[in-house]
């Protein structure tokens, strides 16, 4: 699955040309035009990546990326501000709250796509890799092809598309929602009882005997695909 793109942006020349940018070089690309609804959207969707903007009609995009930093509502997703300012202090300033890069506008494109590759490539390697894998469960993105040790397991594409979200997010408890919105899409029309319907599916397949299930369910919260490790 491609890795996701939060742009938050009011210019709408410059999240055209963002949008069709990131999309051309494989990523998936949702858009903001304030503070809160890229706020809103983050409640709701999971994301690899921010790009923000520093004057923002509600709220200033340094001030968001503060929030955000300090509510540790996204501690690990990468945050690259785009702004005007060039000067050094905005600089220090915008790393001080949080901040993993800066782009000085007018800037360009090729150099700002190979930024967000590079934060990638360190924050969330998953979202890269060809193969995910976690203690004796490993899934070959390539080969279309998921292993439990020696035993090769077969999965229907949704249970294929679960996997594939849980293993890229291990240790992390994804809500409903924010499986809804990966594996199906944010238009699809699925309830959470199709979520739990699935996610037993994914468990019949990937349990046998004394194995240890890999899923663990965090009630009100939603799942979490969790290091396997051997009962003691």
């Amino acid at each position: 699955m491609p890795a996701k793109v939060l742009v938050v942006e009011d210019d709408e020349t410059i999240v055209t040309m963002l949008e069709y940018n990131l999309k051309a070089s494989g990523f998936e690309v949702v858009t903001a035009v304030s503070a809160e609804e890229g706020e809103l959207i983050l409640s709701e969707q999971l994301v690899d990546l921010i790009i923000l903007d520093w004057m923002l009609p509600d709220m200033s995009g340094i001030e968001l990326c503060g929030r955000l930093r300090r509510t540790g509502k996204m501690p690990r997703v990468p945050i690259i501000m785009l702004t005007a300012r060039g000067e050094e202090a905005d600089r220090i300033r915008g790393f001080s709250n949080g901040a993993d890069d800066y782009v000085v506008k007018p800037f360009s494109v090729p150099e700002l796509m190979a930024r967000a590759k590079a934060l990638l490539r360190r924050s969330a390697p998953s979202r890269v890799s060809e193969i995910l894998a976690v203690g004796d469960i490993s899934l070959d993105r390539e080969a279309h092809r998921v292993t439990r040790s020696s035993r090769e397991i077969s999965l229907g594409p949704t249970e294929y598309r679960l996997l594939e979200v849980l293993l890229e997010s291990a240790g992390r408890v994804l809500s409903r929602n924010q499986l809804i919105d990966r594996v199906w899409g944010t238009t699809a029309d699925i309830d959470e009882r199709t979520i739990d319907v699935h996610v037993g599916r994914l468990r019949k397949a990937l349990v046998r005997g004394n194995e240890i299930d890999p899923i663990r369910t965090v009630r009100g919260a939603g799942y979490s695909f969790e290091t396997l490790t051997k009962a003691s």
